[in-house]
């Protein structure tokens, strides 16, 4: 044994997070033999392997081990009995667990370390300061910011989960200090996880800049007098017993008393025996036959051990443009065909000349089967014009003909046993279709992190890859360019290409290995297999198949809007008392404020009035100009978003329109419509409606019309338990009417249009937490006389204002709000202040009842194929609480029955609402007349 000294390289491997980084980051794992949880032992024995495989040659440690928390209870608790008292309990099925990750530790013959009353955290700084005072080198292998520190003369940190090293700059970067400053900023800004309570109203930012100031927080303290900042000065002359404690708690203990030295953690090879024993008694087949091979032994036999797959990898290899391969033949794609039937599933993506994938030509195809490596098959790549003789259009040498490459790749993609993942599925689906594949069965790690984060942050490869790998995709404008000069992807130089669509291959993989297990851990796997992923391939029927649109019926529209909006101009002309340019919001505006002297008028950075909807509707319950413009501006938006838009949306070899839904593009589970969007046609006004005429169907069809009634109001009286809705609803009440006649003591027989009208603004109003303005813009009637409604809604049914109530109180817990069927819809900013905090608490307040509706019509949706199989109707569009179909004329009463079945059931077993769904039907040769 050699003494530790200079020249002598000390790694510290924080074994909690090691633990918990394996435990979370992998699904349950249970071993066969005795059903003895082993997820997070598989996890960190990987995490182990990969570690002492990394650090070989000439800069690998000297001296390692592994320090564990020994108990919860530490000589900081005798100090201050809260501390980490917030820390929730450890899960069941990882306390059996500890004790196996030390022997682990034992197996691979690295130090294990541990000391009742400290925290692993004493003993790594304790270790670090000796071996820094004996002149070696020190690598904490670790994230924590506690150990932060520690940092210099020596020592640095490593976050091994990034690849990252963490050295001064590192530390001033986290804390805006130096490492030597570090316990003063955490005693100021406290630690709400380890219940460290700091001086409160003062953050990491603030603290940083007050010891930046002074110097150091004994200094900050005694001159606490001289804070300008009147609360601030109050709070650490008032709370300074409270910081002092504060830094003993965060102050890491240097000198803790350990009954072994330095030189005991000495590296040593593992044990074959002992090693491959544990792995075995384990069951880890994989791990076990994998290091059996590195170490030249023999692997012991391991009688029903789980399959390979059931031990996945905790950490991931490297990005590394240079190990991606692009596949130029029939016999290289065929081994990585042959790796996915091995492995069971393959990350798939493809590049193609653009984002329609109704007309956008298939270029190339990435495919990966574990973190790190990946390819990238050529087909349509185009020879550069410098490069050419003949021009751009020759194919680039070094490719597969298409047909050749999509034949055999053709039966893997379709094979059942085979897993296909994707990030947005639904596009490759689409375009694979196109050249008649049919992907199946997938999973879309798009949609996994909806399911999850719906609510929280973007769901896009870009987003996720930075915010969960850590690491920045390549982007695609430098390859693409920009503006008039910019090329489609066949363009592409190959090479460029093959490193821009292998790694994303590869980052697909890393998040779906990722985010698999964690649909189990935050408990919304159900979301995801039932209502997210099979709705996959519903939708890609859908879009691909389409919707006929008249073209003519569509210009005959434009032109009655163009003559409509003329008239509309001259009306507003004669009520301004000259000609103006309607459409320009700054002479709008001069003529709204400076001439009529309306209030309300506000001049932005521009020096130009506001003339936007909100401004406009307010000015329109006073005087009739306003509301002939925003009549103006309907049309306008009609003819130029629709009746011109639509025209040019028409694809030319199926004659029909082929919108694309957007799976994730609502937090509350909503479909959006998008390219065109269908889901946005006015239905209130009759010039909207009259769009809808210009959705037909094809001869010998009719297009049938299935809508929810009222299912949001449905939804409510069940969640919020009022009784007199369910009531209405189960006699089949006109629930508007109904409203009505509670709220203004009429009699159901005497009830007038106009009541009924404000009944129902309200009802759909109160779900979405409308306020007394919002309302009196809707009417169209003053503030006042809105709220007064809203105040006598909730008297006559004050369930609503408790749902409301406790709703936002689970969010402001939480974090989150739920739809019955259990989809998380977060709510980041429900306890943001100011203008944006009545909307974040209205989102909150309608998300379970809207996401609810959305979840039954996605239950719906996914069932219907299989409903109307083998019956000639097709399902063309999603819109809202509406289906709408092609049907043959002879199977339309059929179609119906059977549809209408599907979705009043939808809600079960799932849900059972304690009011019944209903639908209503009709048909037509267009969309107008059959709904």
């Amino acid at each position: 044994m050699s003494e530790f000294g200079k020249g002598c390289h000390l790694h510290l491997i924080d074994g909690s997070a090691f633990i918990f980084r394996a435990y979370h980051a992998l699904p349950p794992l249970t071993r066969k033999s005795d059903g003895l949880p082993i997820g997070a032992v598989s996890g960190f024995c990987n995490m182990l392997q990969k570690y002492v495989e990394g650090n070989a040659g000439p800069d690998a440690p000297t001296h390692v081990a592994v320090i564990f928390d020994k108990g919860s209870h530490t000589f900081r608790n005798d100090m201050y009995d809260l501390y980490k008292a917030n820390r929730e309990a450890m899960p069941e099925d990882l306390r059996p667990q500890m004790p196996l990750t030390r022997e682990a530790t034992r197996a691979f013959n690295i130090a294990c370390k541990e000391l009742e009353g400290y925290e692993a955290d004493d003993i790594i700084a304790t270790l670090a300061v000796q071996a820094r005072e004996a002149g070696g080198r020190v690598t904490i292998v670790s994230s924590d910011k506690d150990l932060m520190q520690l940092v210099g003369g020596g020592v640095e940190m490593l976050d091994a989960m990034k690849n990252k090293r963490i050295d001064r700059d590192g530390v001033i970067e986290k804390f805006g200090v130096g490492p030597e400053r570090v316990v003063d900023v955490q005693a100021l800004a406290g630690d709400s996880v380890d219940n460290v309570p700091g001086a409160p109203g003062i953050g990491i930012k603030t603290a940083a800049l007050l010891i930046n100031e002074y110097g150091d927080l004994e200094t900050l303290l005694d001159r606490a007098e001289e804070i300008k900042q009147p609360k601030r000065r109050q709070t650490l002359i008032e709370k300074r017993d409270q910081i002092e404690l504060s830094k003993r708690l965060v102050q890491l203990e240097e000198r803790t008393p350990l009954d072994f030295t330095l030189d005991d953690l000495e590296v040593k090879d593992p044990e074959p025996e002992t090693l491959l024993g544990f792995l075995a008694e384990m069951e880890f087949r994989t791990l076990t036959k994998r290091i059996a091979d590195k170490l030249g032994a023999e692997a012991p036999s391991i009688a029903d051990a789980p399959a390979p797959a059931d031990e996945p990898e905790v950490e991931a290899a490297p990005f590394d443009a240079s190990k991606y391969e692009c596949v130029r033949d029939a016999a290289a794609l065929q081994k990585w065909i042959d790796q996915a039937y091995e492995r069971g599933w393959v990350a798939v993506d493809t590049e193609t000349t653009g984002l329609n994938e109704m007309i956008a030509d298939l270029v190339g195809i990435s495919l990966c089967i574990e973190a790190g490596t990946a390819c990238y098959v050529p087909l349509i790549h185009r020879q550069s014009a410098t490069d050419d003789l003949f021009g751009s259009d020759a194919l680039a040498e070094g490719q597969m003909p298409l047909d050749q490459a999509l034949n055999l790749l053709k039966p893997m993609l379709e094979d059942p046993s085979i897993l296909k993942i994707g990030q947005n599925m639904k596009y490759d689906a689409k375009i694979f279709k196109r050249y008649g594949v049919t992907v199946a069965p997938i999973d879309d790690t798009m949609l996994m992190s909806y399911a999850m984060h719906g609510g929280e942050h973007g769901h896009g490869m870009d987003t996720l890859s930075e915010r969960y790998l850590s690491h920045t995709p390549i982007p695609i404008k430098p390859l693409l360019g920009s503006g008039k000069s910019a090329i489609t992807f066949d363009k592409v130089p190959i090479d460029e290409a093959t490193a821009y669509a292998a790694e994303d291959a590869d980052i697909t993989l890393r998040l779906w290995k990722l985010f698999k297990p964690q649909l189990h851990q935050v408990q919304v796997t159900t979301v995801y297999e039932t209502l997210e992923r099979p709705l996959v391939p519903v939708l890609t029927e859908m879009e691909m198949h389409g919707i006929k649109v008249d073209r003519d019926v569509l210009s005959r529209m434009s032109n009655a809007f163009a003559q409509k909006m003329a008239g509309l101009e001259a009306e507003i002309h004669e009520l301004a008392g000259e000609p103006f340019n309607v459409g320009s919001p700054a002479q709008l505006g001069e003529i709204l404020f400076d001439k009529m002297g309306l209030e309300g008028g506000k001049k932005g950075k521009t020096g130009k009035y506001s003339t936007g909807a909100d401004i406009l509707e307010d000015l329109a319950t006073e005087h009739e100009l306003p509301r002939r413009v925003l009549d103006w501006r309907q049309l306008s938006k009609l003819k130029s978003t629709y009746t011109d838009a639509l025209q040019t949306h028409i694809n030319p070899d199926t004659g029909r329109v082929h919108t694309s839904y957007s799976i994730t593009g609502a937090n509350t589970g909503r479909l959006a419509s998008t390219d065109p969007n269908l889901q946005n046609i006015p239905v209130r006004t009759e010039e909207g409606r009259r769009i809808r005429e210009a959705f037909i169907a094809e001869p010998g069809n009719l297009l049938v019309s299935l809508d929810y009634s009222q299912i949001e109001l449905r939804i409510l009286a069940h969640i919020a338990e009022i009784p007199a809705l369910k009531q209405a609803f189960t006699d089949g009440l006109d629930i508007h009417a109904m409203t009505a006649s509670e709220m203004f003591d009429v009699p159901l027989e005497e009830m007038t249009p106009d009541i009924r009208r404000q009944a129902k603004a309200i009802n759909f109003g109160v779900i979405y937490g409308i306020s007394g303005f919002g309302l009196a813009r809707n009417l169209r009637i003053p503030r006042a006389e809105a709220q007064g409604f809203i105040d006598r809604y909730f008297e006559r049914f004050p369930g609503i204002r408790a749902y409301m109530d406790d709703t936002v109180a689970f969010a402001k817990e939480h974090g989150y709000v739920q739809t019955l069927f259990g989809r998380k819809i977060h709510t980041p900013e429900i306890n943001a202040k100011g203008p944006h905090a009545g909307f974040s608490r209205r989102a909150a307040i309608n998300a379970p009842i809207q996401g609810t509706a959305a979840d039954v019509i996605r239950r719906a949706m996914v069932r219907m194929p299989e409903a109307i199989n083998g019956l000639p109707a097709r399902m063309l569009l999603q819109v809202h609480d509406e289906l709408l179909f092609e049907v043959a004329e002879d199977a339309v009463d059929q179609v119906i029955s059977v549809a209408r079945d599907i979705m009043e059931g939808a809600s079960d077993p799932a849900v059972k609402l304690d009011v019944k769904l209903s639908v209503d039907a009709g048909q037509g040769a267009n969309w107008a007349e059959a709904h």
